[in-house]
């Protein structure tokens, strides 16, 4: 197993970390290691959508319209 050192962690994350891992009932070091996994193992968006499209054949092929349209500012009230 490999380990990592975290420097310069906001007290306050380090605090929420910590209640967190309570409420799961575990150390806050197990409660770390189960957010990295997790993340570490989640697909990436990009990658899931190139993945996609390379299986119906690619997007090289798809035409991309020109723009016309302007922008122009947002009303609020």
């Amino acid at each position: 197993m490999s380990s990592i050192v975290v420097r310069g962690l906001d007290d306050s994350v380090k605090q929420q970390l910590a209640a967190q891992a309570k409420e799961h009932g575990r150390s806050m070091e197990a409660e770390v290691r189960d957010i990295l996994t997790r993340a570490a193992r989640r697909p990436h968006i990009g990658l899931a959508l190139l993945s996609a499209a390379q299986g119906v054949g690619g997007v090289d092929d798809l035409p991309i319209p020109e723009r016309a349209d302007v922008a122009r500012a947002v009303d609020f009230e």
